[in-house]
């Protein structure tokens, strides 16, 4: 990481904190908004991006209006322990299930299970595939704990960057 990224500065932080409300906003705007020039702002967020600060942009789908069109799915937040927690076996579980189209987040946690997941699947038989591939043909998954998603009561990916430091 650059040594200049160590010390973010008011800008950054509110190019940072727009750009994670809505990434859509054209370059001209964006400096508006955080008032300084056009190139200046440019400059700055190519600079965020390149010391990995925004890893991607992305649009976020309204899974309640696309329910009638692709059907309404279903989502479950996975709890997997595994038999062999060595790092070895941790790092290979990961890598597979992330690879994974079905799981949408990973997260290693402790204490408690080894992972916690959010799968996926347009149905249960959908699902029953993904505990399958993933977790019934892994002979270290010693325990899977599923919760099925009634209802999303709020999403939102933003980090919450206070403007002072």
């Amino acid at each position: 990481m650059p040594e200049e990224l160590l010390n973010l500065d008011a800008i950054d932080l509110a190019l940072l904190d727009q750009l994670q409300n809505d990434a859509s906003w054209s370059n001209q705007d964006l400096a508006q908004h955080v008032h300084v020039s056009p190139p200046t702002c440019l400059r700055r967020v190519k600079r965020l991006r390149e010391a990995g600060l925004i890893e991607r942009q992305v649009a976020i789908l309204a899974a309640d209006r696309l329910a009638p069109l692709l059907g309404h799915g279903l989502q479950a937040i996975v709890e997997i322990t595994l038999d062999r927690q060595g790092q070895e076996e941790q790092q290979a579980f990961e890598e597979r299930v992330v690879r994974d189209d079905a799981v949408q987040q990973c997260y290693r946690v402790s204490p408690g299970p080894d992972f916690v997941l959010i799968v996926y699947a347009q149905d249960m038989p959908g699902y029953l595939a993904i505990a399958q591939r993933l977790f019934t043909s892994d002979a270290n998954v010693r325990n899977v704990k599923a919760f099925f998603s009634m209802r999303r009561a709020k999403f939102e990916p933003r980090i919450p960057l206070g403007r002072s430091r």
